[in-house]
Order: C-alpha cells, then structure tokens, then sequence
C-alpha cells in the first residue's frame, strides 16, 4: 500500500490514522491536506478533516526490489549491492545462476539495465543513470571488446579495407572507439540505426594511400 485517504476529528487524527494504516511514521510519508474540517457550533455543521497520506519512495531501494522481484520470476534468487556517486548508481549481482542474468554477450544484463533505467526514472524527481553488473562481467567485457578492437584494427591495416563489428549497445561501442582512438593507421565510426548500430574499422586513407600514423 503507497497511499491513503483518511479522516479525522482534525488533521493529525487524520493522519495518525492513515500512519497506521500504512503502518509507518511521519518522516517516511508525503501528506496532503484535502480538508482541515470543521468544529461547528453545538455539534451543527462540524466537518471531518480529510488528508491524502503517501509514503516516501526511495527510487533506489525500489529498483532493488524491483531487480529482486525480475530475478525470483526468473527463477533465480540474487544479492545486490549498491554503490552511488551522485546520481550514478551501480547494482551488481551476485547468485547461483548469474549466467543466466548475463545472457549471450550480455544481451539479458543489458535488458534489465535498461529496464531499471526506465523504473528509477520514473520513480525519481532527478535524473538517474543505471549500471548493471553481475560478478564483475562488465570489466571481462570491456577488456574483451579492447582485444577484439586491436584483434581487428591489426587485421585492417594488413588488408587495407574496412571491417564491420557486430552490433552493440552505446557503452560498448564507446569502448571500441577508445581502445583505437590512439591505434596507428585505423579510424573508427559507427552505422545503421538502433538495435542494428555497430562500429566498423576502417584504415586511415588520403589521397589514395593508408596512412600509418594519425594527422
């Protein structure tokens, strides 16, 4: 139960009513005032007072039990931990059957990343951006994709023609473009649209020849 509507002789026999109905305190609840009530005269003309009581989301607890409650549907009971840096907020998993979170390259992690994106920031008054991990997968992936980035940019500049990766999401095609940014007679840029966007690798060319260093 978030919210209640209650009465009272006033407003805080109103609201004392509602707390016990959401069996919680004041510091931990929103409450609106929908009518203050009134005495009246003789008993003639006395009014209840009214309030609307609303308990406190905290949208990053939410998201945990909201992650929590995914992952017991799944089958799959998880602990998570919370990091914050200001309104960066990491969620890393850990279980029995974190394998089945992750999903091929990441592809479930990533579901549930955006998902919980979708559920903070619309719990929250500001700006949140989500991070999920599952057992440190994210550091493997990126020193993965940093070896599959200079694996390939080798490769093009022995065959001086371009080579498209695989689509992938907006981190990870971060990753390729700074593994290369500094990498001798490659260029990096990404094509196609949404869940088809992917980075190819190309060599660095002008005037018809590739050139080994970056101007």
């Amino acid at each position: 139960m978030k919210e209640v509507t209650a009465v009272g002789q006033n407003v805080d026999a109103a609201v004392e009513s509602a707390l016990a109905q959401l069996k919680t305190t004041r510091n931990q609840v929103e409450i609106i005032v929908v009518d203050e009530g009134k005495k009246g005269f003789l008993g003639f003309g006395a009014r209840f007072a009214k309030v609307i009581v609303k308990r406190k989301i905290d949208p990053v607890e939410f998201v945990k039990h909201f992650l929590v409650d995914v992952c017991e549907k799944m089958g799959i009971q998880v602990h998570i931990e919370i990091q914050t840096n200001g309104r960066n907020i990491l969620y890393e998993l850990s279980g029995d059957k974190i394998a089945l979170l992750i999903g091929k390259r990441g592809q479930t992690l990533n579901s549930l990343q955006y998902l919980a994106q979708l559920v903070i920031n619309k719990e929250a008054r500001e700006y949140y951006n989500i991070t999920l991990d599952a057992e440190g997968y994210r550091e493997r992936r990126k020193q993965a994709l940093i070896q599959l980035a200079e694996r390939i940019a080798h490769k093009v500049v022995k065959l001086g023609k371009e080579i498209p990766l695989e689509p992938m999401p907006s981190n990870e095609r971060k990753t390729i473009h700074s593994a290369l940014v500094r990498f001798k007679g490659v260029r990096t840029y990404s094509s196609g649209e949404d869940v088809k966007r992917h980075i190819i690798i190309a060599p660095f060319i002008q005037k018809g020849k590739i050139i080994k260093e970056r101007q």
